[in-house]
């Protein structure tokens, strides 16, 4: 009984090598210097004006906040409910692309903005 004892922790110790040497080497593996190779894909950068983005001027207050403001309706559509019916309409926004334009009440916007409903 103490010789099986003894095989079986002799087994378990070259397990527990076993794992500690892979332990090692993927650790070695991990603190080797990275290289870099740079290759015939990378160019040198030509300066080319069609690069240049163009980005509209916010103005901010003190607050460092803006006013949203309507610039105009993109669409319009009734949503009809059990209630009763709800006039809506598309309001694309100043500095907003129109993918952003939201769906408001038009008796909001028409009290709020009436310029743009004439």
């Amino acid at each position: 009984m103490i010789q099986e004892m003894v095989e079986q922790v002799q087994i378990i110790r070259q397990k527990m090598r076993a794992a500690q040497d892979r332990q090692k080497s993927y650790a070695d593996a991990k603190r080797s210097d990275i290289s870099f190779e740079v290759g015939e894909k990378l160019r040198r950068y030509l300066s080319d004006p069609s690069h240049i983005l163009s980005h509209d001027v916010v103005e901010v207050d003190e607050q460092l906040t803006y006013i949203e403001t309507p610039k105009e309706i993109l669409d319009r559509k009734v949503r009809k409910t059990r209630h009763g019916e709800t006039a809506l309409v598309k309001m694309l926004w100043t500095n907003h692309k129109a993918e952003e334009a939201t769906w408001e009440t038009e008796a909001a916007m028409r009290e709020s903005y009436p310029h743009l409903f004439t």
